[in-house]
């Protein structure tokens, strides 16, 4: 019988070649909780394809994902599969790069298996026990130390109402550090801080969605960075927000985002 590691690869592989195939054609495109939150019947029908390859072999085991009636929390015990057919969906819709399948499995809520394809972009991000690896190579986060030098990408959505929030946060990254990045995939983003290619995501979302994260915290803590909530205690699902990092000047992102919340 496959391990959960193995069907985690061959999920992900499933949705994100389902959802490559459909890439730049005639969507359905739907707005769910606000004007830059969309789903697409892409999404839905990539979910239904991994949700399949998951349930094939693990019928017993918990499903949460972004989209259909899944369960949308991610429960304390037992094995979970947590999935997003489609991070960046705006980016999807708008024919970008920039979005991946993910998917992750857990056993009482720590990860086993997290698996980010970006299958447009010809990278997938995999990462176990032993370490997280890029396209089968082994990778680790950055060694930047000097804040000055980091690039830094906020992460998740932001509605009007956290116009002052998100003002006052990017106007405190670019005094603080380097340059700023917004990708519009936040498990991509994870995953690019793990690789090394960013030397940190923040956000400052009080409950951020499991599918949007664990896969890629996931990928940063096996890289040898750090993952906390916005407390600095280590991150778990449904945390107060999310700060990832090379560990380098961790201390300094969290203050820059605790003061732009204030």
């Amino acid at each position: 019988m496959p391990t959960r590691e193995t069907v985690s690869i061959d999920a992900a592989a499933e949705g994100a070649a389902y959802a490559k195939r459909h890439f730049r054609s005639d969507l359905t495109v739907e707005r769910k909780s606000s004007k830059t939150d969309v789903v697409t019947d892409i999404d839905r029908a990539t979910q239904r394809r991994v949700v399949s390859v998951v349930r094939d072999q693990f019928p017993d085991d918990a499903v949460v994902g972004e989209e259909e009636d899944e369960r949308q929390t991610v429960p304390d015990e037992g094995y979970v599969w947590i999935i997003d057919p489609i991070d960046g969906t705006q980016n999807y819709t708008r024919g970008m790069h920039d979005w991946v399948t993910s998917v992750a499995v857990v056993e009482d809520g720590d990860p086993l298996s997290a698996v980010n394809v970006a299958p447009v972009r010809s990278e997938t991000y995999r990462a176990t026990p032993n370490g997280t690896r890029t396209d089968g190579r082994p990778v680790s986060v950055s060694d930047a130390s000097d804040p000055e030098t980091f690039v830094v990408a906020p992460t998740l959505r932001w509605t009007a109402d956290d116009g002052d929030t998100v003002g006052s946060l990017s106007k405190l990254l670019t005094e603080r550090f380097g340059e700023v990045r917004r990708l519009g995939s936040a498990q991509l983003t994870l995953s690019m801080v793990a690789s090394g290619a960013l030397d940190a995501a923040v956000a400052f979302d009080e409950d951020p969605n499991a599918w949007d994260t664990v896969a890629g915290a996931y990928h940063v803590a096996q890289a040898g960075g750090t993952v906390t909530d916005l407390d600095g205690d280590p991150w778990r699902p449904h945390g107060r927000g999310i700060v990832a990092s090379n560990g380098r000047a961790h201390d300094a992102l969290l203050d820059a985002v605790n003061a732009a919340m204030e």
